[in-house]
């Protein structure tokens, strides 16, 4: 009954550090911080995919990155960087760079693992075509790559929405300031009230990407495609070929 007081509580909703607040400044972290992982990631999702070179290299590297301690990671850059920086920005870019650190693994796995998984004799066909590398790289390979590639960012934002909370730890805003403030108090309400906001947050944020994926991706890349109604003139041998 705690945790729905604090919930329901209007001193919670209103103003700064309210939970519209706070939720609001932990998406724009977020937010920002997949953008600039999807522009480093895609390209070179796109260049590991289409050219095959630098696999070992650039995915052992970029996958290397999960292993490392986000909070440990977070503190020594906040140490690293703000001697040089005097105001609020020493600590919005070391968690920036956290956060970017832990998106592009799995956005670039994405990206490259679907224009992998292209069938070779559909780039033959462009090539055969006239098609520019430009081109099969924009009109096929993208195209086709597009269900891995949005899986990879739908997994990066749960990952960075979820770990976006240690963002608190070096006194910023965002949902991770209920917990780290309701330890302090040893407000339990408020710890359990701030952790459940921010589960409903990537359970919209997960079902918004499904839907997403739906409207996107062309049914001819999924298990939606439907099979066109068997006109009921075709004789019972035919229409089981067609079925079969």
């Amino acid at each position: 009954m705690d945790i729905l007081n604090w919930l329901v509580d209007p001193e919670n909703w209103s103003g700064a550090g309210s939970i519209p607040f706070q939720a609001l400044m932990h998406l724009m972290y977020s937010a920002v911080s997949l953008l600039v992982a999807a522009a480093i990631a895609v390209p070179l999702g796109v260049f590991v995919g289409h050219t095959g070179r630098g696999e070992s290299l650039i995915m052992g590297s970029v996958n290397a990155m999960r292993a490392l301690p986000t909070l440990g990671l977070l503190i020594l850059l906040v140490l690293l960087i703000a001697p040089t920086i005097a105001n609020n920005l020493a600590f919005v870019i070391p968690a920036l760079i956290v956060l970017v650190l832990l998106a592009v693994p799995p956005i670039l796995s994405g990206v490259a693992s679907g224009i992998r998984a292209i069938d070779h004799s559909v780039i033959d066909a462009a090539r055969g075509m006239g098609y520019s590398t430009l081109q099969i790289v924009l009109r096929i390979e993208i195209p086709c790559a597009l269900p891995l590639t949005l899986s990879g960012v739908r997994g990066a934002t749960l990952q960075v929405v979820s770990t976006a909370t240690v963002a608190a730890y070096v006194s910023l805003d965002g949902l991770g300031r209920f917990i780290i403030d309701g330890r302090a108090g040893n407000d339990y309400a408020q710890m359990a009230g701030g952790s459940l906001v921010l589960a409903v947050l990537a359970i919209v944020l997960e079902l918004g990407f499904a839907l997403l994926g739906r409207t996107l991706v062309s049914p001819g890349l999924t298990r939606r495609a439907v099979r066109a109604p068997i006109p009921p003139a075709l004789d019972t041998e035919t229409r089981a070929l067609r079925v079969a």
